[in-house]
Order: structure tokens, then C-alpha cells, then sequence
């Protein structure tokens, strides 16, 4: 069914139909105040929430709690002197064992125009699968030793093993650059 303009008064007009009347404009709002207290009570697990509510204490140590969860995820990039990038890390023990190692300074090599890697001294724990698609800002292991940092989306039919991901990896290409690249991994 196509909207069609309406004319609702002397020289306005409505795209959409349902709205054309007060009628319906209640109708609409009606839905969708419904729909959204029912989410907000969702949210808040079925208690009412004001000030000093039951539900207050729990949903700011819930909220505290998430926090510190993302914050304990979080390390950082810094690619030579001047970009840096917050990282999640995955929840697997392969991230543990890569954050406990933490900082480190690698000198990462260039590798197929998309991605820059580094052989590590020591191996890590893996749980190796096959991603299909390759993003821009993934962190992997492959093998055990062979720290990854991708720039490039492309597929891919290798195994690896994700360690995290870039937040915001809009710039990452440009920040890696074309060759050989020192990077800093940290906690802070």
C-alpha cells in the first residue's frame, strides 16, 4: 500500500495516513506509549523506579556492574606516535592470556595489504574457528604465536583464534599505513 499525501486542514498535509485525523494520531500514540512503558518496565525487571524506589539500588550496582565488566574488556593501540585506539577484548581465554601480557611494543610486519602481524615469543591458548568474513579492527591469533590486527574487511577459509576487536577502526587503515609499523598494546 503506498502513503499517500492527505490534506488534513486548509493548506497542510500529512505523509502519513493513520495521522491524517486526531483519531488516529491518538491511536498511533496510544500503540507506541503502551509499547515503550512496556519495555521501560521490562528494563526495570517489573519494579517501579523513582527516587528511592526498591529498584534504584539494584539498577545502579546493576549499571556499576557492567561498567567495570567493560572496563576490565577494554586495553588500548597506539600506533606509532600519534593514533590510538580502544580495543574490547573477546571474553575467552585467549584474550586473558594476551591482555596478562600487557603492554607490549611490537614491531608488526606488513602482510597482503590488509592486515599486520607479529610472530610472539611465546604461544597462547586457542579456540581457533574459520570467521568467514574478516572486518576491519579484528584482533586474532593465528596458530598460537601469530598476533594479527586486521585493516581490511575481506573473506577469508583461515582459522583464528579472536582476541578483540577496534571500537571505532574508521581510521586504522590510514593509521597502520602501507609498510612495516611499531605498535603499543596497553592496558591504559
Amino acid at each position: 500500500m503506498a502513503n499517500k499525501t492527505l490534506d488534513v486542514s486548509a493548506g497542510q498535509s500529512c505523509a502519513w495516513p493513520a495521522m491524517a485525523s486526531r483519531r488516529g494520531f491518538l491511536r498511533w500514540w496510544s500503540m507506541h506509549r503502551f509499547a515503550l512503558s512496556l519495555l521501560f518496565t521490562a528494563l526495570c525487571g517489573g519494579q517501579s523506579v523513582h527516587a528511592g524506589g526498591p529498584a534504584a539500588p539494584a539498577a545502579t550496582a546493576e549499571l556499576a556492574q557492567a561498567i567495570r565488566k567493560t572496563e576490565e574488556r577494554r586495553m588500548w593501540m597506539t600506533v606509532g606516535d600519534k593514533h590510538r585506539f580502544s580495543i574490547t577484548l573477546a571474553d575467552t581465554e585467549a584474550a586473558r592470556a594476551f591482555a596478562a601480557r600487557l603492554p607490549l611494543s611490537l614491531d608488526m610486519e606488513e602482510l597482503n595489504g590488509n592486515e599486520k602481524k607479529k610472530e610472539l615469543s611465546n604461544p597462547m591458548p586457542t579456540d581457533a574457528s574459520r570467521p568467514g568474513m574478516i572486518r576491519n579492527g579484528d584482533l586474532m591469533l593465528w596458530g598460537a604465536r601469530t598476533l594479527v590486527i586486521f585493516y581490511l574487511n575481506f573473506d577469508s577459509s583461515y582459522a583464528y583464534t579472536r582476541l578483540g576487536r577496534v571500537d571505532n577502526p574508521a581510521d586504522l587503515a590510514q593509521a597502520l599505513g602501507r609498510g612495516d609499523v611499531r605498535v603499543v598494546f596497553s592496558r591504559n
